[in-house]
């Protein structure tokens, strides 16, 4: 009904939200974004990749504590050298079979995502005698993986908070957590971020979560799957947002050896690269 001329209009009371509207979520934003003005972008980055490398699979490589402290010898590290320390690890601290496995023939072929060999099949080392060792001598096994002083102790840190909250040494467990469960136990380690977590995650248990190393990141912004600024963590959760559970190990291990064999940080090859056409590195304004 239409109030008489002159009749006051009634008020209107307005209910106010409680709380404060949460801000939108630039990584998720960012995903969508891509889609809708670079539609089948992924798909084309990802078959482009597999046209040229293959599609990898998955199988396990290494117990998750191996694959850990692997990891960690590798941060700043080359792969070659994290697995001269880890076979230097079991030589001076080891199981009864895990020496000699330290000098037995090295793996028929490397395994998917890494840059080295791959460690020798066997025992891992005596993890407890790892834990109790003097740090200096600890430090001194580790030596030809680099920067031993400083991996010394957040090894034996990571040992020492795994097997008191667990009772041992074994990081199986981590395959009955949800996730994101998961992600959280390791990531509570000190000197365990994002990218160390994901990559225990993934190559042993097959958990979807995408480790953003140097390869993944340089390759990433060159395309623009990923905003130039963007932080790894950043990255890592973009690509949760772009990429099907069942192609994350796929996409991995296919944009590190991307970068590793073509798209160098020095020197791209870009006459060898099927993606040349819709990367905006070559081409700013590439869809």
């Amino acid at each position: 009904m239409t109030p008489a001329p002159g009749a006051r209009r009634p008020l209107v009371t307005r209910t106010r939200r409680s709380g404060k509207r949460a801000k939108p979520d630039p990584n998720r934003a960012w995903a969508r974004r891509l889609e809708r003005t670079r539609p089948g972008f992924v798909e084309f980055v990802l078959e482009g990749l597999a046209d040229l490398y293959g599609t990898p699979t998955y199988e396990r490589r290494n117990d998750p504590t191996s694959e850990l402290v692997l990891t960690i010898l590798a941060q700043n590290s080359a792969d070659i050298n994290a697995e001269a320390a880890f076979e230097s690890l079991r030589r001076r601290y080891p199981f009864a079979s895990s020496a000699a496995a330290a000098d037995g023939p090295a793996p028929d072929s490397p395994p998917p995502g890494w840059g080295g060999v791959g460690i020798r099949p066997g025992d891992p080392p005596d993890w407890m005698a790892v834990e109790l060792a003097p740090v200096e001598d600890l430090a001194d096994a580790i030596r030809p993986g680099g920067l031993h002083n400083l991996k010394a102790p957040r090894i034996q840190s990571a040992l020492r908070i795994i097997r008191e909250a667990r009772g041992d040494h074994s990081l199986e467990f981590l395959g009955d957590l949800e996730p994101t469960a998961a992600l959280a136990f390791l990531t509570a380690i000190p000197g365990i971020g994002v990218k160390t977590a994901s990559i225990v995650l993934l190559f042993c248990f097959d958990i979807p979560y995408m480790p953003v190393d140097r390869h993944v990141e340089r390759v990433s912004k060159r395309l623009g799957l990923v905003p130039a600024k963007a932080s790894p963590d950043d990255a890592h959760v973009i690509f949760g947002h772009l990429l099907a559970p069942d192609r994350v190990f796929e996409a991995h291990v296919n944009l590190i050896t991307h970068g590793r064999r073509i798209c160098h940080s020095q020197r791209p090859e870009h006459e060898r690269c099927p993606l040349v056409d819709r990367c905006r590195f070559v081409h700013p304004k590439a869809f």
